[in-house]
C-alpha cells in the first residue's frame, strides 16, 4: 500500500512562503514514493464547525464530517493518510481562519461527547510549517508557546508531530510600492537571500521524514 501524503496550504497566497516551503516538502515526500496531494484552502468553499452534531449520531461512521461543503472530503482524507503537511503564515498571532476552521472540524469530528476520548484509531504523521515577517528572536518571545500548542492539538490523529518556523519572510517583492516602512527592504532581502534556501532543503526533509 502506497504512503499517503495530504498537504494542506492555509495560507491564501498560492505561491509565496508558505507555498514554497510546503511545495519544497512535497518533493521530499514523492521522494519516498509516496502518494501526495497538495491543496489550497482557500480554494475550497467552507465554513468552521456548524454544530450539527451530525457526527455525535449513534448510527454514523466516527471519525468524519457530515456537513455538505468541500471540507468534509478533505477531512475524510486526512483520517485515511500517513502524513499530513500543513503551513500557515502568522496572521495577528495567530494561524489565519481557514486553518482555525479545518482544525474545528478535524478535532470535533474524532471527539467523543461520551468521555471526551478520541475516536480516532490510526495514526498520522503532521508537519507544521509557520511563516511570518518577524524575527526568530520575537517569535521565541511571543509566538513560540502559542504555536507549540497549536501544534499538540495534532495529538489526535496519535502520529509524530513536528513544527517547523521560518522568520523574517519577504511579504512582498517590492516594498516601495507599498505603505510599510516599519520593514528595511534591504534587509529583508539580505535575510530572505542568506536563509530561505535553507528553509527550503529543511521543508523537502521534514515532508520526506515524515512520509517514511
Amino acid at each position: 500500500m502506497f504512503i499517503k501524503t495530504i498537504i494542506l496550504n492555509a495560507s491564501p497566497r498560492k505561491n509565496w512562503n508558505t507555498a514554497k516551503l510546503l511545495k519544497s516538502a512535497k518533493e521530499g515526500a514523492q521522494a519516498t514514493g509516496a502518494k501526495v496531494e497538495y491543496i489550497d484552502l482557500y480554494d475550497l468553499n467552507f465554513t468552521g464547525c456548524r454544530s450539527c452534531m451530525q457526527c455525535k449520531r449513534k448510527d454514523v461512521e466516527r471519525c468524519r464530517c457530515y456537513w455538505k461543503d468541500d471540507l468534509s472530503e478533505i477531512i475524510d482524507k486526512v483520517f485515511s493518510a500517513n502524513a499530513l503537511l500543513i503551513g500557515t503564515p502568522i496572521y495577528l498571532a495567530r494561524p489565519t481562519s481557514k486553518y482555525f476552521a479545518f482544525m474545528e472540524r478535524l478535532h470535533f469530528s474524532a471527539l467523543s461527547y461520551d468521555d471526551y476520548s478520541n475516536y480516532f484509531k490510526g495514526r498520522v504523521n503532521v508537519g507544521l510549517f509557520v511563516t511570518m515577517n518577524s524575527t526568530k528572536e520575537f517569535y521565541d518571545k511571543m509566538y513560540r508557546e502559542k504555536f507549540e500548542n497549536y501544534a499538540r492539538e495534532f495529538k489526535i490523529l496519535n502520529g509524530e508531530i513536528s513544527i517547523y518556523s521560518s522568520y523574517n519572510t519577504l511579504q512582498v517583492k517590492d516594498y516601495s510600492k507599498f505603505d510599510m516602512k516599519s520593514f528595511d527592504e534591504s534587509k529583508k532581502i539580505a535575510f530572505h537571500d542568506k536563509y530561505f534556501s535553507k528553509d527550503l532543503e529543511n521543508a523537502y526533509n521534514l515532508g520526506e521524514s515524515l512520509s517514511k
